[in-house]
């Protein structure tokens, strides 16, 4: 089966040996990603809520690029410095997001790249 390499420059370029996502058959494999500004690279970290946003942005845009959207999404994985940001998570992720809902995890970390305090990876099944 041929792998396709995704990329966009609406999302944050990769940081290392990874591309942004990988397409096998239907199937769309998302990296994840931090809340940075894809224009600057820089870290979007003016709150919890702030970064969140850029998070689901970011993954909308590589979605997108993968001829998807977020709603496409069977799998997301978030991960969190601190778990009581959860709530918020949820509250942000249904302004991105439509029902059904894809499968979730919520795992708490001891830090993510760059000092961001969450970040997102996922799987899109496209038609």
């Amino acid at each position: 089966m041929t792998r396709q390499v995704i990329h966009t420059d609406q999302a944050p370029a990769a940081i290392g040996t990874y591309s942004q996502a990988v397409r096998v058959g239907k199937t769309v494999y998302l990296s994840g990603q931090i809340p940075l500004d894809p224009k600057t690279m820089a870290l979007h970290d003016a709150d919890i809520e702030a970064e969140i946003h850029q998070v689901f942005r970011n993954l909308r845009a590589v979605a997108e690029a993968a001829g998807g959207t977020l709603n496409h999404l069977v799998k997301l994985n978030v991960f969190l410095t601190d778990l009581t940001h959860f709530p918020k998570v949820n509250e942000i992720m249904g302004e991105y997001f439509d029902k059904p809902y894809p499968a979730r995890a919520a795992i708490g970390v001891a830090s993510l790249p760059r000092g961001a305090h969450v970040e997102a990876d996922g799987v899109l099944v496209l038609e």
